[in-house]
């Protein structure tokens, strides 16, 4: 990823999205002949020379101070995940920034964690939205990731790439668009990751709507929400989603989908787990002894 391109982008597409309104800046009679701010009104809000912003947005000004980057996230409105990411963006040379190496692993406490949650969906996201571990649940409501090869197990894959997901996932294009923001806010933190690169290239030539949206800018991290999924056998189910941070491990997270109790949700999903529950081994019924014949 060239660092320099990404935050004069970043810098100009929040710029782009601010309207002068919301910034609250008084309408100074002048024509725009850009969308949202100019240069010279996100420096006046953020404190700053236009020469001094001028190079930040040119990728020329190194490492900016905390009390910087806090006076461009006012400026801008940026929302955490903003924040974050252009933190990580202006952190430092790509170098010294070291990209992962080594295979992400789920340590048993959390398998058993997910077993455990076995009345509703749930499952495990490590770098890149790649599924690490998951339910029987999750596997029923998304898809079967542990059927899949192991690098192939990936959640902006799924929902970018498998037609399937475009008939079960309700909001497929808002869902699929929030997937590639969590991507960006990947690729700000690890810049020098291949596999994130080599996950970017394939979905930018596989997916017709991933180039828009990747060159939107936008970043995300999901912590809740509300999602809603169509299954063939059951139907229609509503999930309240919450994610967060695995304890003892930074790059993975735990997703849980719940349902309210007694909802409509709450009985299809009930329903699913019956169906869907794995027949007990059963132990093969022994041969019949047959009594030898009377002797007369």
């Amino acid at each position: 990823m060239d660092r320099t391109r990404e935050i004069a982008d970043f810098l100009r597409s929040r710029r782009a999205a601010l309207t002068p309104d919301r910034a609250g800046l008084p309408d100074d009679g002048r024509t725009r002949r850009v969308p949202g701010l100019r240069r010279d009104e996100v420096a006046r809000l953020a404190g700053v020379s236009i020469e001094y912003y001028t190079r930040l947005e040119q990728g020329r000004a190194q490492n900016p101070s905390p009390e910087v980057l806090e006076a461009l996230a006012r400026a801008l409105r940026l929302d955490p995940s903003e924040r974050e990411h252009l933190t990580d963006l202006l952190a430092g040379p790509p170098a010294t920034r070291l990209a992962p190496s080594s295979p992400q692993r789920v340590r048993p406490g959390l398998h058993l964690m997910l077993h455990t949650l076995e009345h509703v969906p749930a499952f495990i996201l490590g770098r890149r939205t790649d599924v690490l571990a998951s339910n029987r649940l999750a596997r029923q409501v998304l898809t079967d990731f542990d059927a899949l090869p192991a690098p192939r197990r990936n959640l902006a894959r799924y929902y970018l790439l498998d037609p399937q997901a475009r008939e079960r996932v309700v909001e497929w294009e808002r869902i699929a668009a929030e997937t590639v923001a969590m991507l960006r806010l990947e690729a700000g933190r690890h810049p020098n990751d291949r596999q994130l690169a080599d996950l970017v290239g394939e979905l930018t030539l596989k997916s017709p709507e991933f180039s828009t949206w990747w060159n939107d800018h936008r970043v995300l991290r999901r912590t809740h929400g509300a999602k809603w999924y169509h299954h063939p056998l059951v139907g229609d189910l509503h999930f309240s989603y919450e994610s967060f941070q695995a304890p003892g491990e930074s790059d993975q997270t735990l997703c849980v989908y719940n349902v309210e109790p007694g909802s409509e949700s709450a009985r299809s999903l009930q329903l699913l787990t019956n169906w869907t529950a794995p027949q007990p081994d059963t132990l093969p019924r022994p041969e019949p002894t047959i009594p030898p014949e009377a002797t007369p």
